[in-house]
């Protein structure tokens, strides 16, 4: 395997102009191939609602969606790219299904319709205890107030009940008496969305994704049914499962993927690491898809000494300190407040599951709001995403053990929460998958919108306390990956990214000019300190360096700023919009651009080249790098994408095929050329060289400026070498001594034409074209 490389799917209807469906790819295999990808990774290709930009929310699980171009479309795609040599990996979505339009999903329709006899009542995750909060039915948090019942109206013809735009099915015989008569009658309940009686597990707290109880085999057969078909046929060639850490059973539900797809295609899984989490070995998957990678790859460029000043410099303008402590304080915090509020009907049903599933006790001791407060600290403590794999086996016991000396007066709820969980139940599994949702709410969608030490740290699965990683750290973790998951994904820009790998490239070129960052901040007027602080960062990651910042940039900005601060939710959120704060906000954004684009620009253009290099040396050490390096599509060329949707930008192919032309012929223009340029060289390198079973080792630089220097030898005929700190060796007036010494042999730079080295070589010759080398050794 070269390279996969990530497409996002989306139909017509989405958006005309962004429409890239199975047709649209098929057209672009060749390109594809030229390129040097093994795999084309399509985003899920199953049915969702017509106008989905992601399709994350299929409706349909059983079907191919229409709007990509149905079954035909794909199996067409698949014959075209095994002709030219390519495989398909495709990202299937078993923890949840969309229900925001309910009569797009039959099962869920059947559900509303026949309430506890429709025969898909067991494939979701629902509550219908008399003691769910909706009275034993299907409580629906839609309207919007306690009083709307009034807009209800019944159509006896259409056999629904409607409010206003959405519409709900009625039970046989249940259409006569006043709309609110018809509603009580039903094995729904629409409730006030505020009032937080939500009894059907979701995806994280989006109430329009329903879970599935995948560890039903007869939902598993069904819900799988058309990737055994694609299988059978041999459309297909792989499988990234997105987040099976939100399911009741991770491990037993891979356990039935594996048999079901064989034991030779390949299985990933986006699976969120702790930064000191490991993977657990006895799951019968290929690795992760690499955001444990993108953490190592990103922070092996910080320039660590900056730390303190970046400390300094976050805590003036924000008030708040965002080091290793304060980040761990504030995730807990936002954690336990996520717990409280969006994920509090999961708490109160998690609480109910202990108190069911101890059979020595009743608990009557312990007061409901004292186990739910316990469970809270319990979960906002927790490290991992869910700590009920064997490799975790004394997470759970620690936090127990800390939240004790914490909290001695909470004994007895800690008792009655420590056997429930021993009793491996409802409890155990709701443990489980309440500390996965809300770890992603107050981590990923909350404090990485707060902290602003230095936000391209900020992304999922990272650790912005720590401020980087070594090269020591780096190494051994690469050469972890190389001995046990030499077949995982890594990645650098994904979908789900806040920010793509150029952009959190050139913020982390502050950390070599702090006191120039510095400046920057006093040059510019802040009307609110975290928010500004935190968004002129982006602001400067995508800033052009020629300073004129175009009207579909500012619309950009303008819309990152309005979900970074609703993310945040300190001033404002989705459910409750400050206007006056957030056009403060965009006030401040257009006042930026027009009034104080020159410090701004002069900023930008003293770190755009060394954001750069980083940038393209965080490239050649992702795709030479044990593990299979996933390209996102586009970047192929330097890109500026921001979080979704903006990183689901339509893709210029003509440019891109133009370029990888032109190249062909030793034609290199443009900094993209010289990119596009490098990434054919490596991956062929990849190719010929069968890399991905390779050994991994260190290769140190000697000399003033060693630690600007980063290199790695696969195998024994495969080095590395990249620059880590381009702003620093620039401004030491090049590289002075620095020199790397290779193995005995005669080595050719693949990205120098022509270039030979052997024994001891100066830094500065070998990176006199550009910041990197990609060295094989002759014969």
């Amino acid at each position: 395997m070269s390279a996969t490389y990530r497409l996002q799917l989306r139909g017509p209807a989405s958006s005309p102009d962004d429409a890239f469906t199975f047709a649209d790819a098929e057209a672009r295999i060749d390109y594809y191939a030229k390129l040097g990808v093994s795999h084309l990774y399509l985003s899920p290709v199953l049915t969702a609602p017509a106008a989905s930009t992601h399709n994350y929310d299929v409706t349909d699980p059983t079907t191919i969606n229409p709007e990509l171009g149905g079954i035909e479309g794909l199996r067409s795609l698949a014959e075209a790219a095994h002709a030219a040599g390519i495989k398909l990996l495709v990202d299937i979505v078993p923890n949840h299904v969309g229900v925001d339009e309910p009569k797009l999903n039959a099962w869920w329709w059947d559900v509303l319709k026949h309430g506890q006899d429709s025969e898909f009542s067991e494939y979701f995750d629902i509550d219908w205890s008399e003691e769910n909060g909706a009275g034993g039915r299907l409580g629906l948090p839609i309207l919007g107030s306690e009083e709307d019942v009034e807009a209800l109206e019944v159509d006896a013809q259409a056999g629904v009940l409607r409010y206003y735009e959405h519409e709900f099915p009625l039970a046989p015989g249940t259409e006569n008496g006043t709309p609110q008569e018809v509603h009580d009658k039903q094995h729904y309940r629409l409730m006030y969305w505020r009032d937080g009686i939500i009894n059907y597990r979701r995806f994280f707290s989006i109430n329009g994704l329903a879970g599935l109880r995948q560890e039903d085999p007869i939902v598993f057969e069904h819900t799988h049914r058309i990737l055994n078909q694609l299988i059978a046929a041999d459309i297909i060639d792989g499988v990234r499962v997105d987040h099976p850490d939100g399911l009741a059973d991770p491990f037993g539900y891979l356990e039935s993927l594996r048999n079901l797809i064989g034991e030779n295609r390949w299985l990933l899984v986006e699976k969120i690491l702790g930064v000191t989490e490991p993977l657990d070995p006895r799951l019968h998957v290929d690795g992760t898809t690499g955001y444990d990678a993108l953490r190592e790859f990103d922070g092996v460029f910080v320039n660590r000494p900056a730390v303190k000043h970046m400390d300094a410099l976050a805590e003036k303008w924000t008030g708040s300190k965002w080091d290793s402590a304060a980040f761990k304080k504030a995730e807990e915090e936002l954690k336990a407040e996520v717990a409280r509020s969006e994920l509090a009907a999961e708490v109160r049903r998690l609480a109910r599951a202990v108190r069911n599933d101890n059979w020595s006790t009743s608990g009557d001791d312990v007061p409901d709001d004292v186990l739910e407060e316990t469970l809270v600290g319990l979960i906002a403590a927790m490290p991992v995403y869910r700590a009920d794999y064997q490799s975790l086996s004394r997470v759970t016991s620690t936090v127990i053990a800390h939240h004790l000396i914490a909290h001695p007066e909470r004994a007895d709820a800690l008792d009655l929460i420590s056997t429930a969980l021993l009793s491996f139940g409802e409890a155990n599994t709701r443990f489980a998958q309440v500390c996965g949702a809300v770890m992603a709410k107050g981590v990923e969608d909350t404090a990485f919108y707060r902290g602003s030490r230095l936000v391209s740290l900020q992304e999922v699965g990272g650790a912005p306390g720590r401020f980087g990683v070594s090269p020591a750290e780096y190494h051994m973790l690469q050469a972890e990956r190389a001995r046990l998951w030499p077949r995982a994904m890594t990645a650098l820009t994904t979908h789900d990214t806040k920010r793509g790998e150029d952009v959190r490239s050139r913020i982390t070129a502050f950390t070599e000019v702090y006191e120039e960052f510095a400046d920057l901040c006093e040059a510019v007027p802040y009307v609110d300190g975290m928010t500004c602080h935190f968004l002129l960062q982006n602001i400067v990651g995508v800033w052009p360096a020629e300073g004129e910042v175009s009207d579909e940039l500012r619309a950009r900005l303008h819309s990152y700023a309005e979900k970074a601060m609703r993310e945040a939710g300190v001033h404002t959120t989705w459910f409750d919009n400050n206007e006056a704060f957030e056009s403060s906000i965009h006030e401040w954004i257009d006042e930026l651009i027009d009034t104080h684009s020159a410090p701004i620009t002069e900023f930008v253009r003293k770190i755009d080249a060394g954001g750069k290099v980083i940038a393209n040396s965080k490239k050649l050490l992702q795709l030479m790098s044990p593990g299979i390096p996933d390209i996102y599509q586009g970047t192929e060329f330097f890109t500026d994408s921001l979080v979704d949707p903006d990183n689901r930008r339509r893709v210029d192919y003509d440019e891109r095929e133009e370029a990888l032309e032109r190249i062909s012929r030793g034609d290199i223009r443009t900094d993209d050329d010289e990119r596009l340029a490098m990434i054919v060289k490596a991956l062929n390198v990849r190719t010929q060289k069968e890399l991905d079973e390779a050994s991994y080792l260190p290769v140190m630089a000697r000399g003033e400026l060693y630690r600007a220097v980063l290199g790695m030898m696969r195998g024994e005929d495969v080095i590395t070498l990249v620059t880590r700190r381009p702003i620093t060796v620039e401004r030491a007036g090049g590289w002075g001594n620095t020199t790397v010494t290779l193995p005995e042999g005669l080595w050719e730079d693949q990205l120098a034409s022509g270039a030979m080295w052997q024994g001891e070589v100066k830094v500065a010759d070998l990176f006199s074209e550009r910041g990197q080398a990609l060295l094989t050794k002759l014969a």
